[in-house]
């Protein structure tokens, strides 16, 4: 069952520690933290999980002066902020009195009627302000905060799971969701309107013309289906400020709603680095996926051994999905789109079957006895049986013993059984080992 989940944007004017709070909450390095005003430029997303909720978290840049033009496109980031976000996070410098910046950050929060929480930020600092005297900036929840000691961080996260609205989810209403996600201008929305029969999306040479999630329900063989169009994702440092705004956070927004993602790459333009970022992505989320090399109507030239000369190489840079199957399709001739429906609608059945114990124990046992794991020192792992625990995506649990001392490989190769066993094509599927405590005598 896909969910969507909540959204918390962080505000402010530059230097005054959004980027610091961020990895704080994150408990991770995934923003540029430096002591120069307006460091970060572009939005930064990263998934949240505080007393077993989830959450995008959102670093935006700060606002400047809004006579100068990058810098209004700044502005506009936070304005887009305040749009998609469920709580706001505004951020200021406790060790300065509220300035005109912090009143119309504050102003452009309130106005967005989300729920709003003033973090007063460098607490520790001696020349820290009481809080109090920023109850003129309107905002009614204060929490002291000091990203460099971890103060108030927790306060905040239990603040923000108060305020936030469990994730939404999707009903079992049987509608197969089908994300298009790529980096800009491989021709998702092309072959979104080639699937969907009419022209939905708009479509454009321009890198960026999609900028939200454009979305048509469709039928296919009596099944309901919906499509997803994504912004593409550029890489971190092309990334346009105040023009890709929020479209990182809606492709991953969308790649959690989805069961089955498209991964689309131009066939002229196979740029692996950041193709590889986006299966790894989908990969994470538990979805499934098929790569789509698309635009094969316009490679001059080819013939009936192009494709099986193309195929290994691109499969080696995604030798970590090898379960992702790859189709090459034209939406100008049309070339493999029927085809892609047969397969996600194939995928999705094999996402959602369960197995019996039983059958699974048969799997396990034939594996273990085919290849039994390596030990140390005459104490050797031992497998006693495997359950499914869960679909969408498959998830196994294997009992046992001394299972510290299963190499990695090992559990490779028993995923890679499973897979053969039960013909998992075009999707993930997860393994958890579970140790068994000694039998008592």
């Amino acid at each position: 069952m896909s969910k969507k989940l909540p959204t918390i944007a962080i505000v402010g004017q530059t230097n005054v520690g959004k980027s610091s709070l961020f990895n704080r909450f994150m408990r991770s390095q995934q923003a540029i933290v430096a002591r120069e005003a307006g460091t970060t430029r572009d939005n930064v997303v990263g998934k949240a999980e505080y007393d077993d909720r989830q959450f995008w978290l959102v670093d935006t840049a700060g606002l400047k002066d809004p006579d100068d033009e990058f810098e209004a496109s700044i502005q506009e980031q936070i304005d887009e902020a305040a749009e998609a976000a469920d709580v706001i996070l505004v951020v200021v410098d406790s060790t300065k009195y509220p300035s005109d910046q912090d009143r119309i950050v504050a102003k452009k929060a309130l106005k967005s009627k989300k729920p709003v929480i003033l973090l007063t930020n460098k607490m520790d600092l001696k020349e820290a302000l009481d809080p109090e005297e920023f109850r003129r900036l309107g905002i009614k929840n204060i929490i002291p905060t000091s990203a460099e000691h971890s103060r108030g961080i927790r306060k905040t996260l239990e603040a923000i799971v108060e305020l936030i609205p469990a994730a939404r989810q999707y009903e079992s209403d049987d509608i197969l969701r089908i994300a298009l996600v790529g980096r800009p201008n491989v021709g998702k929305s092309y072959l979104f309107n080639t699937l969907a029969g009419k022209q939905q999306a708009i479509v454009a040479n321009v890198a960026g013309t999609t900028r939200d999630v454009n979305r048509v329900s469709v039928k296919y063989k009596k099944r309901d289906v919906e499509l997803l169009d994504t912004a593409g994702i550029r890489r971190q440092g092309k990334q346009e400020v105040g023009i890709e705004k929020f479209s990182v956070l809606r492709t991953l927004q969308a790649i959690e709603e989805s069961d089955v993602c498209l991964l689309l790459m131009d066939v002229n333009e196979l740029n692996t680095q950041l193709d590889q970022r986006l299966a790894g992505l989908i990969d994470e989320a538990g979805k499934g996926m098929i790569i789509v090399v698309s635009k094969w109507d316009s490679v001059e030239g080819k013939d009936a051994y192009t494709r099986d000369a193309l195929a290994p190489k691109i499969a080696y840079y995604f030798k970590f999905t090898p379960w992702a199957p790859l189709i090459f399709t034209s939406s100008v001739t049309g070339q493999n789109v029927t085809k892609i429906f047969d397969l996600v609608v194939d995928i999705d059945a094999r996402r959602k079957v369960e197995y019996q114990t039983a059958k699974l124990n048969k799997v396990l046992s034939k594996a273990v006895s085919m290849h039994p794991p390596a030990g140390l020192k005459n104490t050797y792992p031992k497998l006693r049986y495997m359950v499914q625990t869960d679909t969408n995506p498959p998830w196994f649990v294997v009992h046992g013993s001394n299972l510290k001392l299963l190499h990695w490989s090992y559990k490779r190769y028993l995923e890679k059984k499973v897979r053969e066993e039960f013909d998992y094509i075009g999707t993930p599927i997860k393994f958890s080992f579970r140790q068994e405590e000694k039998d008592k005598k």
